[in-house]
């Protein structure tokens, strides 16, 4: 393929890159995917309806039954000592008359099923060769590959993470802003099952979120300063438990890890702007942020939404037209960008602050949302992505 030129290539292998890959080849575009092999992602992603809609809509899932579990209730309980506590409050899918906000889904799952998705598109080819240089120009970008491939095309979707080789070339400037805190990630077995209810214990530190997973399974994300989740870890099997226990106030019976842990850091990443130059930005590539309130890959998955729509309404004649879509794709994310990056950052950052008046914000507004169905609703339409 060497000196070969396509529409479109999309750099990245996670789960925003494949839905990216096929959402830009079924919008008719001869797709090359860069998706070099990683170690499996053994995490999960809740995703809300509009994002599970989306997934139908490419065909890169069939039922959601068929691969994740159903998320009807989300329940938050204030479990610090502060002087100004938050009420328990519980957010249930039938007050919006929803059988369910979503589904959790297993990412390796999701991988499997996007991958398959991907090997059905005849104008999709996917290779694992990394991408070691890209020189951005107008009109026209060369991709330089490891085993000595050299790409030439109008159009580059980067999904290639926070570290992100596509959108340093294009220059895109970013902000990155590196928490102390980290969260810890595992799968859990449980006395009680949780029964479709997401249940969160908020500490100092930031949140103690149990996710059903089916079953008597639960996938845990513990945030916490980084040196106590390393701390725990280090114990052992035998005191991790007995924090799990601790931390979940042993409402759930006997618990049991289910599969390796892990740390991740944490921290905030905004870009100036999501495309430009013919080079546009999907998933952590553009965006990052601590795992409250499920956005990660819902905004990744909006990302992909907004690209298809923009190469629906791109005319594609001119040898401008991916420079025009570019400019239409950062128009269409700027306010859901800003939006979700600012609410998710305030979240977390009320549940470390220790000023009495934050707290006290943060503890009216949770009464208001329990006593108040109407902004109750509207906290449904927001957190589930709703523009």
């Amino acid at each position: 393929m060497s000196g070969g030129r396509v529409h479109a290539v999309v750099v990245g292998g996670g789960l925003a890159g494949l839905a990216a890959a096929v959402a830009v080849a079924t919008a008719g575009l001869t797709t090359l995917h860069l998706a070099p092999k990683g170690p499996a992602d053994r995490r999960t992603s809740a995703l809300m309806n509009p994002s599970v809609a989306l997934l139908q809509q490419l065909d890169l899932i069939a039922e959601p039954g068929a691969l994740g579990q159903p998320l009807t209730q989300i329940r938050i309980n204030d479990a610090t000592d502060r002087l100004i506590r938050a009420p328990e409050t519980l957010f249930d899918s039938k007050d919006a008359g929803l059988d369910a906000f979503g589904w959790n889904f297993a990412n390796v799952a999701l991988t499997s099923a996007f991958e398959a998705a991907g090997a059905a598109l005849s104008n999709l080819t996917t290779i694992e060769a990394p991408l070691t240089a890209i020189a951005v120009t107008e009109g026209r970008h060369v991709l330089s590959l490891a085993d000595g491939t050299t790409i030439k095309t109008a159009l580059v979707v980067g999904a290639d993470g926070k570290k992100s080789t596509v959108r340093a070339a294009a220059g895109i400037t970013t902000r990155e802003h590196v928490f102390a805190q980290a969260a810890l990630v595992c799968d859990l077995t449980l006395g009680r099952p949780l029964n479709g209810t997401s249940v969160e214990f908020h500490y100092d530190q930031g949140p103690f979120t149990l996710v059903p997973a089916g079953g008597n399974r639960a996938n845990l994300v513990w945030i916490e300063e980084r040196e106590v989740l390393d701390a725990a870890k280090a114990g052992g099997d035998e005191r991790l438990i007995a924090e799990f226990a601790a931390r979940s106030m042993r409402l759930f019976g006997e618990i049991a890890l289910a599969g390796p842990v892990h740390v991740f850091p944490l921290s905030t990443l905004t870009v100036a702007t999501a495309g430009a130059r013919g080079v546009v930005l999907v998933g952590e590539a553009a965006h990052a942020f601590p795992p409250i309130g499920a956005q990660g890959l819902n905004l990744g998955l909006r990302d992909v939404a907004d690209l298809g729509a923009a190469l629906a309404a791109t005319d594609r004649s001119t040898d401008d037209w991916a420079d025009r879509l570019s400019v239409d794709y950062a128009r269409r994310r700027a306010g859901d960008l800003g939006r979700t990056g600012a609410v998710v950052d305030a979240l977390f950052r009320s549940l470390l602050a220790e000023m009495l008046p934050a707290q006290a914000l943060r503890a009216g507004g949770l009464w208001a949302l329990k006593l108040v169905p109407a902004l109750r609703r509207q906290a449904f339409s927001l957190g589930m992505g709703a523009r």
